[in-house]
């Protein structure tokens, strides 16, 4: 009898080593090392038509001039949102990775997917709920389900390639990738060796047959997506599920994209019947407040490739504990430091003996430098108890010199706070050149230096 062959694997980032290290050499945590059993049993069930598969054909180079390129099929799922964070719709033969923290309303999304797309055959497998919870779930979710969404409650590799081959599905959905397990590694599921093994098994078969499949993925507690890095690397599209378990709105975001732009995002809200799509998402960022308050300023801000306008919310108190607290919500704390040191020396704000707290309303994060200006003038109309009219917004860098910088696709932004009915927008005066006023029905503003706003705003 054979040997048993065993390695040792980083369970953070997959690394793999012949004995025990305490330091992974390339992720450099601790204590991350796990032995698995790698040896593959050739006596198995073969992977994916592994028996039958034709000798491949030798590849050769080609002259990029020769190669003729086909035109890219999409396949709609009937939700606008997804569709659009994966840049169209779904491509023939594509693997996605669909991350996000317990209970957020992964499974949810797959199967709400899996019941309203009408005329394709979808496989919905399950290896961690049985199929009465599934038939439980599906009747929150709809009344009348799609007849071409097949259920599947299996966790082997094996079994679910030979129901693929019976049934022939146009899509398939695997929840999730940590309960599957292959037959040709011994480790348990969820290692990184059963991970990345049953990925590859998938990967072929989206390659071979041009189906796309879903895979869902759990995350670690720092919010990554669980499993080896190389993961991420094997998959075409990465989507991560974000929000708060204690708010109605779940945000679907691209962080890799071979489709399609990578900085998408798309909202949904999380109903007893499921999630609903947002189409304006500005409409439910912005608060409804029947009176002007102090310390609140709209910002015009770009996700991927859509204007939304946000909601900056600013408290500056006096320092009751001796060090002055700084925190933020939704936005870069390091930033807003350095936006408040501006104020400190460019405009005589003296914040140093002042908490300062900021929150993003509705729950997201921002990453958008456009949101600076919003962002302190929230601070100063909280600091000097100042209300900022709700029918102002702005769009605009802040330089670490006090200057007003330029952001990029200004008209998008300008367009949609038009839409949204606001009156005046506060802009750099470098973004002026080449944008026509008078189609516009706001009042847009430019200026260059923080004083000038200050200046317009609080006189």
């Amino acid at each position: 009898m054979a040997k048993t062959k065993t390695a040792y694997f980083c369970q953070s980032c997959g690394y793999e080593s012949a004995k025990w290290l305490g330091k992974c050499p390339s992720c450099n945590q601790w204590n991350t090392f796990v032995e698995e059993i790698v040896e593959k049993n050739p006596t198995t069930v073969p992977t994916w038509k592994n028996d039958a598969a034709p000798a491949r054909k030798l590849s050769k180079p080609s002259k990029v001039n020769e190669i003729e390129r086909s035109p890219e099929r999409r396949m709609l799922t009937g939700d606008k949102e997804l569709d659009r964070v994966l840049g169209g719709g779904l491509v023939e033969g594509s693997l996605i990775l669909i991350g996000g923290e317990p209970g957020i309303g992964k499974s949810t999304l797959m199967l709400q997917l899996a019941l309203n797309l009408k005329g394709k055959k979808l496989l919905y497998v399950s290896g961690e709920e049985s199929e009465q919870q599934i038939k439980m779930r599906a009747e929150r979710i709809t009344e009348s389900p799609s007849a071409d969404c097949y259920i599947l409650t299996e966790t082997s590799t094996q079994n679910i390639f030979k129901q693929i081959e019976i049934l022939e599905p146009e899509i398939v959905v695997i929840d999730s990738i940590q309960t599957l397990h292959s037959a040709h590694i011994e480790s348990t599921p969820g290692s990184v060796s059963q991970v990345r093994e049953c990925t590859a098994e998938l990967l072929r078969f989206a390659k071979e047959t041009g189906t796309p499949v879903f895979l869902i993925g759990h995350i670690t507690k720092d919010g990554a997506i669980a499993g080896p890095k190389i993961l991420e690397h094997m998959v075409d599209t990465v989507l991560q599920f974000e929000g708060d378990r204690h708010h109605v709105y779940r945000i679907l975001r691209s962080i890799k994209n071979r489709f399609g732009a990578a900085a998408e995002l798309g909202i949904y809200e999380m109903q007893g019947s499921g999630l609903r799509e947002v189409s304006n998402p500005s409409e439910i960022l912005l608060t409804q407040r029947d009176e002007e308050l102090s310390g609140i300023a709209i910002a015009a801000m770009l996700e991927g490739a859509r204007p939304m306008l946000i909601e900056t919310q600013a408290l500056v108190s006096a320092a009751a504990y001796g060090t002055p607290q700084r925190s933020a919500t939704g936005f870069d704390t390091k930033r807003m430091n350095m936006l408040l040191a501006v104020l400190e020396k460019r405009c005589g704000f003296r914040l140093s003996t002042q908490d300062v707290f900021l929150n993003i309303a509705g729950g997201i994060r921002v990453e958008d430098p456009a949101i600076d200006l919003a962002v302190l003038i929230a601070v100063i109309s909280s600091h000097q108890d100042i209300p900022v009219s709700s029918k102002n917004c702005f769009a605009a860098e802040v330089g670490l010199s006090g200057e007003i910088r330029a952001v990029n696709r200004i008209e998008q932004r300008i367009a949609e706070a038009d839409k949204l009915g606001f009156e005046v927008i506060y802009i750099s005066k470098y973004n002026m050149k080449g944008i026509n006023i008078e189609k516009y029905n706001l009042e847009i503003k430019a200026v260059s230096k923080i004083e000038e706003v200050f200046s317009l705003i609080f006189g």
